[in-house]
């Protein structure tokens, strides 16, 4: 079996991501939604690039008014009502006459819609796809359109699954690629371990937590010690944080209190 050699698989990668891209501008333009936004990361001011190094804002994808380059504005994401439907949502949504809407009924959009006043900057319908990565990472990417007659809607019902597809793919492929970081397996956490946490999570001290659990207090602290340990991070606050970014603590007060 030949072996292929690092900077040849990062190539090939490089390839796929490229060719992606191509997929995402593609579908827009067949589904009337040709303009689009994209970010891998909504908290970093840095632009999605293309294999050349240059923004795919310049390259490949194109904006409704080209003198809004949002990408060199590192304040952009935090100005944007509609970014913030991102962060408590992650299932794709939609734009229409100033409102977002979902395939089902999704209270999380509709607080968003009574507190927000959308500035689409010319956009008068768009689909949007969250993609929530691994670390508490969001990426996005929103298909938009300046025509405000445009069946939005139904478009949505027919084709969000297949752009959430593309975005989840497309993201994820392109974060692999561009970080070039060693991946490693989540550790393996206790049942003891985790049950800690989501305690501690809830604002339980170490002595409340012993007595919830009916163990004793240096109990505790070993099971919170050696989660730490595990986890990689150095103290109770590190632990939590990164227990609840792999998903082991999770929305903590349910599975707690259960």
């Amino acid at each position: 079996m030949a072996v292929v050699s690092t900077s040849a698989q990062h190539a090939l990668e490089q390839d796929e991501v490229q060719g992606l891209a191509e997929a995402v501008a593609a579908v827009g333009k067949r589904i009337g939604l040709p303009y689009i936004a994209a970010s891998a990361d909504i908290s970093s001011p840095h632009p999605l690039l293309d294999r050349e190094g240059r923004p795919l804002a310049e390259s490949l994808f194109r904006w409704l008014d080209p003198e809004l380059r949002y990408w060199e504005d590192p304040g952009f994401a935090l100005r944007l009502a509609i970014i913030q439907a991102c962060r408590v949502c992650a299932e794709p949504f939609y734009l229409q006459r100033g409102q977002l809407a979902s395939w089902r009924h999704n209270g999380a959009l509709e607080a968003v819609n009574e507190q927000e006043t959308f500035d689409g900057f010319g956009v008068e319908a768009a689909i949007l796809v969250p993609c929530h990565l691994p670390g508490g990472v969001i990426g996005l990417i929103a298909w938009a359109s300046a025509d405000a007659k445009l069946p939005v809607a139904e478009i949505f019902q027919q084709h969000a699954s297949e752009l959430l597809t593309l975005t989840l793919t497309f993201l994820s492929s392109y974060r692999d690629c561009s970080t070039r970081a060693r991946m490693e397996a989540p550790p393996r956490l206790t049942p003891r371990e985790i049950q800690c946490l989501k305690w501690a999570a809830l604002g339980k001290t170490d002595a409340e937590v012993a007595l919830i659990m009916d163990i004793s207090l240096p109990t505790v602290r070993f099971h919170i010690t050696n989660a730490a340990r595990k986890l990689a991070v150095s103290g109770r606050s590190q632990a939590l944080y990164r227990a609840a970014m792999l998903g082991y603590i999770g929305a903590a007060a349910g599975p707690a209190r259960s």
